[in-house]
């Protein structure tokens, strides 16, 4: 199961990040001719010269929120889109609402390659236990596995009694849902003394898959691999054989960044995951997820040279409400902007003596105190409207998980 979808994987780096920049600026004249929203968000750039990440980081950020309003302003998708009948032929729709396009070319979402990478093969029968109501999922999945080649028993979700019976009956070779529903289906199936047996791989997403999981599943002969994807976008990263990491999928640039802000941090770095999508049909210019991960560094031992990033680390989304004020990560990225001697910052939050408590432990880069703190508490209150203690602590002393607001209050406070 080592070989590849395409040669666009194994492509050497250098050489990917040329054409991928190339097809970048390409990109960004596209959006602003063709999808009206990015007119106007880009209007005065110039698209031939967004042709490098340090760019692309100048470019604004497109956010969930952001896309609710633009759609209720100018349905159904908000001038994003740039796609119309008859190439347009499906509408999905995600909690918000948040309204998709789907497209009739093949494998529009390209799940194909992670479907590839999983084991799944043509001439196969794949038993999809993604929804088809509403979200895209199945309708992801679907299109990727017609693009290699199987056939799909489009399954959904629930019914489980339903679903043991027709995997018993039609012996497909893959599954593909959430892990946890892949489990209820095996232990129903032992339940009831079916032989499920004809499963033999899977491909996951849609939660977390706890090791122990993935464990008990590969000692009944299942093979499981998962994939990082958004209704928005996609497929955004796929597991391979090597199990290290996710790579980056060949149809995105994918950049990290300060949680609040759109500047990107170093490899390795927690912060939160913002996609160019290359897809000419719903051209998202750094679309900004909500979710939380890092690039792993080097590439993958399966011979597959595109980017890693560690999975899905969780919400950028940290925004918390103080003595009846929000206060958000871009106000803390705010703050820090006013002081560049602070090298990492984050903003703690708890109840102390049934009152909110907000104290910004700084990191500073020179290591000197000073009368730093003073001024910084100063800026908290010119920039959150609330007073905020300031603590200086060692470099080094903030972990490495994302974090810019941490929320310490009990969940019922």
């Amino acid at each position: 199961m080592n070989d590849f979808f395409d040669s666009l994987e194994t492509r050497v780096p250098e050489v990917r990040e040329a054409e991928q920049m190339a097809a970048l600026a390409r990109q960004v004249a596209h959006a602003q001719q063709h999808a009206p929203a990015y007119g106007e968000l880009l209007a005065g750039v110039d698209a031939a010269g967004v042709a490098s990440r340090a760019a692309l980081a100048r470019l604004p950020l497109t956010r969930k929120d952001e896309l609710i309003e633009r759609q209720r302003q100018q349905p159904p998708f908000g001038g994003l889109a740039a796609v119309t009948a008859p190439e347009l032929n499906r509408v999905f729709v995600s909690p918000g609402p948040i309204y998709e396009p789907g497209s009739r070319r093949a494998d529009f979402w390209r799940f194909a390659r992670a479907l590839h990478a999983a084991g799944i093969r043509g001439g196969e029968l794949l038993h999809n236990c993604f929804a088809y109501h509403f979200t895209p999922a199945g309708a992801m999945v679907e299109s990727g596995a017609h693009a290699l080649g199987c056939t799909v028993f489009a399954a959904g979700p629930g019914q489980l009694d339903a679903q043991v019976q027709a995997v018993a009956a039609l012996r497909p070779d893959g599954y593909v849902g959430t892990p946890s529903f892949l489990k209820m289906i095996m232990d129903k199936g032992d339940e009831s003394g079916r032989d499920l047996s004809s499963l033999h791989k899977a491909l996951v997403s849609g939660e977390y898959l706890p090791p122990s999981l993935r464990l008990a599943l590969g000692e009944r002969g299942i093979i499981v691999r998962q994939c990082y994807a958004t209704a928005d976008l996609g497929l955004l990263a796929y597991e391979s054989d090597a199990l290290e990491g996710m790579i980056v999928d060949e149809g995105i640039i994918l950049e990290i960044v300060r949680p609040g802000t759109g500047d990107p941090v170093a490899d390795g770095e927690v912060g939160e995951v913002v996609v160019t999508s290359l897809s000419p049909e719903y051209p998202l210019v750094r679309f900004a997820t909500g979710d939380l991960s890092a690039i792993l560094p080097g590439t993958s031992p399966c011979g597959r040279t595109n980017r890693r990033i560690k999975g899905w680390m969780g919400r950028a989304d940290q925004t918390a409400k103080v003595r009846g004020m929000f206060v958000r990560p871009s106000q803390v990225a705010e703050i820090l902007r006013h002081h560049p001697e602070i090298q990492k910052g984050r903003l703690v939050i708890e109840r102390v003596d049934d009152a909110d408590s907000m104290v910004l432990q700084c990191e500073l880069a020179d290591g000197n105190a000073g009368s730093q703190a003073e001024a910084v508490a100063a800026t908290i209150r010119q920039v959150c409207n609330l007073r905020g203690e300031v603590v200086i602590i060692p470099a080094g002393t903030l972990a490495n998980d994302g974090k810019v607001i941490d929320d310490l209050r009990p969940i019922d406070a």
